[in-house]
């Protein structure tokens, strides 16, 4: 069953095209890799899809339904969460804090605070930041900032989670971690779309992989289908960058 599709999506700023009649779906339970050079149109695509930004034309429908033009708010409710490039953490509040906001105010129903703090409490153990709970969200490491914010977009229980270069600034053993959280994530049930320069994980971990250059879809395939792919390695990933991993 298709979870996410986008149908023609188009988004210009002025005179670019940062988007270009971008067509593509996701199965629900699949992990799908979003890759393509800087500038390629992955984080804006992330907008479309999130409510930050209304596309041009073209339609985005989760679950079936429009969502395109609907309030972030109103898509987080409806069950898609992100993370984001740069990381969006609340740096005063303690991480047990930043996951509560999203159990209280994510979801389109109400929860108690009982029920909340204990959903907070499970979602920072799922995500190995227990015995940090109490600290403050500035005070933790990149790495564990990246899975406090995953943390608090998993308490709004999405369905689809999308991660917009997770693995970003890691060392190969963050990067590993990483890896098996998103794993473990999609073992919960919950479909992921991955934005991700770094070609081991996406390899390594997702079902399929969409390439977008210079706002188009320019590829879309299995792992071992992308890392074959002429064009592919042309414009991205250069002739070693797969086995390099």
């Amino acid at each position: 069953m298709q979870i996410l599709e986008s149908e023609r999506v188009t988004k210009n700023f002025g005179g670019l095209a940062a988007v270009s009649r971008v067509d593509f779906n996701v199965d629900q339970g699949q992990v799908v890799g979003l890759i393509g050079p800087n500038g390629a149109g992955k984080t804006t695509l992330f907008n479309l899809i999130s409510g930050a930004l209304v596309p041009d034309s073209g339609e985005i429908r989760f679950k079936g339904k429009k969502i395109s033009g609907v309030k972030p708010h109103q898509i987080c409710h409806g069950g898609v969460a992100r993370t984001f490039q740069a990381v969006h953490i609340f740096g005063t509040l303690s991480a047990r804090d930043n996951v509560l906001l999203g159990a209280l105010f994510g979801k389109s129903r109400s929860v108690s605070s009982a029920d909340a703090a204990q959903e907070a409490m499970e979602l920072l153990d799922f995500t190995g930041l227990s015995a940090m709970s109490a600290t403050l969200a500035k005070d933790l490491t990149l790495a564990n900032q990246k899975r406090l914010e995953v943390a608090r977009a998993l308490a709004t229980q999405p369905e689809l989670l999308l991660l917009d270069e997770l693995m970003a600034g890691l060392n190969p053993t963050e990067v590993a971690q990483a890896m098996e959280m998103v794993t473990q994530i999609r073992d919960k049930g919950i479909t992921i779309l991955m934005i991700e320069h770094v070609m081991k994980a996406i390899m390594n971990v997702c079902d399929r992989i969409i390439v977008l250059h210079h706002g188009e879809k320019i590829a879309e395939g299995t792992p071992q289908e992308i890392a074959t792919s002429k064009t592919v390695v042309e414009v991205y990933l250069g002739e070693s960058a797969y086995a390099a991993g």
